[in-house]
């Protein structure tokens, strides 16, 4: 029987992924090496491959585990029988709560996946289709006229570009937390979803 591997394995690993995470966020992940990766974990060069063979699997776990948080945050909403409007409220709050808790892993996301190898790449955009999915579904229940003409994907993109960028402009020691933002965001955006399709004959997909 294979043995498993040792809660300090795991603990290490993570270790590493949290600091990993914030190097590449600091410095992009062609900036970082090994050897400026292990400095940053406070492991040894050697140490670092004993956990990961290169950089490219170090971010494939850093995006991976990232989704899969967003994922569970998203059944949590879900599984709360919210109605239309404070189901998506608290979407928007909960992921915009992560993106500050999780800031240089939100980076990471937002500018290094492109540099993963192609199977790697796949399965991230397989998690990432999933998150859309499952916002567009939160605002077609609110505005059910976008599913007809094929926008509700297109619109939940526009609401990610509402969220995905504000750790370009939020600071974190600032006046206003991502929380207090949440709420702004959800009330523009409800504003101009609701009664868009009625509103705006003349578009279509």
């Amino acid at each position: 029987m294979a043995r498993g591997k040792a809660p300090t394995f795991e603990l290490q690993r993570a270790a590493i992924l949290d600091a990993a995470a914030a190097l590449f966020a600091q410095k992009g992940f062609h900036n970082a090496s090994m050897s400026a990766l292990a400095e940053a974990c406070g492991v040894s060069k050697p140490l670092l491959y004993h956990y990961y063979r290169d950089k490219e699997h170090i971010l494939f776990d850093i995006a991976d585990s990232y989704i899969d948080r967003l994922l569970a945050i998203i059944d949590g909403v879900v599984a709360r029988g919210l109605d239309d409007d404070a189901h998506l409220s608290e979407l928007v709050t909960r992921f915009m709560e992560e993106y500050e808790h999780a800031h240089d892993q939100h980076i990471v996301i937002v500018q290094d996946v492109k540099f993963l190898q192609q199977e790697q790449a796949a399965k991230i955009a397989a998690k990432q289709r999933r998150v859309v999915s499952a916002f567009a579904d939160a605002i077609v229940r609110i505005e059910p006229g976008l599913k007809g003409r094929k926008l509700e994907r297109p619109v939940a993109m526009i609401l990610f570009g509402m969220i995905n960028w504000t750790f370009t402009w939020m600071r974190t020691d600032g006046r206003l937390t991502f929380r207090d933002m949440a709420p702004v965001v959800t009330g523009i955006f409800l504003n101009g979803v609701k009664g868009f399709v009625e509103q705006s004959g003349r578009v279509t997909a």
